[in-house]
């Protein structure tokens, strides 16, 4: 079976606010933290297939986050 694994990091200005707005979708592959000024997120799986489903599905809410997070100000 194959092991797949890696990670995301992205810097904000407001990394706490993204990574704990991040967290409640995250599926059980994957843990975001935030570490300094980035958001750290590592996700493994056995699929590609669901893999890359997993990081465009976190892409998407990496967005969102990040616009909620800018606009109110934390």
């Amino acid at each position: 079976m194959m092991e797949i694994s890696g990670s995301i990091r992205t810097r904000h200005g407001n990394p706490g606010c993204v990574a704990s707005s991040l967290r409640p979708d995250n599926l059980q592959s994957m843990r975001t933290r935030a570490e300094g000024d980035l958001v750290v997120t590592e996700m493994d799986g056995t699929s590609l297939r669901s893999v890359i489903a997993s990081v465009d599905d976190y892409l998407m809410n990496l967005g969102v986050a990040e616009d909620l997070c800018t606009l109110s100000g934390e």
